[in-house]
């Protein structure tokens, strides 16, 4: 097996590992056990951190944003990990997107629906 080479492919191995491991002293497992509906409650949170952090006045403001938008990767990532998606297909997916229009691929989503 080939050693991960970008932050996500790291983070998504250690998340993998506490998910077989189940460390009692890791928040990661601990999300893990809890499933994907506090999860989800976590995402949500984060998310309006996010943008909550991306109106702030002042210097602070970029690094708090940067580290809102990690929190909120980071939970999303555990999120794809307990519902048993790999980032591989995330990855696919945006892959597949390249090269087309939002408005487009947005209104084929809604045609397959």
């Amino acid at each position: 097996m080939s050693q991960p080479n970008s932050s996500i492919d790291r983070l998504m191995a250690v998340i993998e590992q506490r998910k077989r491991d189940m460390p009692e002293d890791s928040y990661t497992a601990k999300l893990l056990a809890a499933g994907p509906k506090k999860i989800r409650k976590k995402i949500v949170e984060e998310a309006a951190e996010l943008f909550e952090a991306a109106l702030e006045p002042g210097p602070s403001q970029r690094d708090h944003l940067v580290q809102e938008a990690a929190d909120l990767v980071y939970h999303v990532l555990v999120l794809l990990a307990a519902c048993d998606v790999p980032f591989t297909e995330v990855e696919a997916e945006l892959a597949r997107r390249e090269g087309v229009s939002g408005l487009e691929e947005k209104a084929r989503r809604t045609n397959d629906q």
